[in-house]
């Protein structure tokens, strides 16, 4: 068998990329286990969750890594899968893979801001106007849409207060459209606020939660489902706050 501390410390960096980046932990399970039985352990000890994955080897000693942060990016889950494949049809060895796996944690995680702060707004007018807008609203809501999404994006990026910075872009969402309202320049403050909100919406960390519950992760499913349903609830309280005193 090859080095097994190497093993275990590409096996953990490869499930931690994964998870920061938004993997459901069926898919973290069946990459790591990959690499594990392609070096030569033939029934791995790995233990996943949303903070945290274990593995141990015989003879060697066990391992833990933390994760600290968690963010989508399916492009980075996609370039791991890639590697544990390349490297189950011999095509890369253990070390190259390590030191992939190294290289693909350090790089730039992000699009540059200005395209998200995009793609953002592009998402909030077009859903305003699928779920049955104006197309009046339709320049307010981008806008909205793209300025919610930069708050939401600075204060995360500069504070690190998740549930916070959701909260106070969905006031900030509000309290616009609102005033959009108000002056004559958009017609309907609820399907802004609708469309604005699009963005912000944990959606893939609830589906992730229905995923891992149904492939029998309850743990890290039930972690995914609290997380997602406090960032909607600081949504909703943004939102609700507005409209209550505005």
């Amino acid at each position: 068998m090859k080095d097994a501390d190497l093993i275990i410390e590409t096996t953990l960096l490869a499930g931690k990329i994964m998870i920061e980046n938004g993997a459901d932990m069926a898919r973290v399970d069946d990459t790591l286990k990959r690499i594990a039985r392609n070096s030569g352990i033939t029934d791995p000890a790995i233990f996943e969750t949303t903070t945290g994955i274990m593995m141990s080897v015989k003879g060697a000693h066990a391992q833990v890594v933390s994760i600290q942060r968690r963010r989508i990016d399916l492009e980075r889950i996609a370039r791991v899968n890639d590697i544990s494949r390349a490297y189950q049809e011999k095509k890369k060895t253990l070390l190259e893979v390590n030191q992939y796996l190294k290289n693909l944690e350090q790089t730039a995680p992000d699009f540059k801001v200005y395209w998200l702060v995009l793609a953002a707004g592009i998402v909030g007018c077009t859903l305003e106007i699928m779920y049955g807008g104006s197309w009046r609203d339709f320049l307010p809501t981008f806008c909205l849409s793209a300025l919610g999404y930069y708050i939401f994006y600075l204060i995360n990026t500069r504070f690190r207060v998740k549930f916070a910075s959701e909260f106070i872009a969905a006031l900030v969402i509000g309290f616009l459209a609102i005033f959009c309202v108000r002056s004559g320049i958009a017609k309907s403050y609820g399907m802004i606020i609708i469309g604005s909100v699009m963005p912000l919406v944990p959606g893939v960390p609830l589906t992730n939660a229905v995923r891992d519950l149904l492939a029998g992760h309850i743990l890290s499913g039930l972690a995914r489902a609290t997380e997602g349903l406090l960032s909607a609830v600081a949504i909703g309280m943004g939102i609700a706050f507005v409209l209550r005193f505005f």
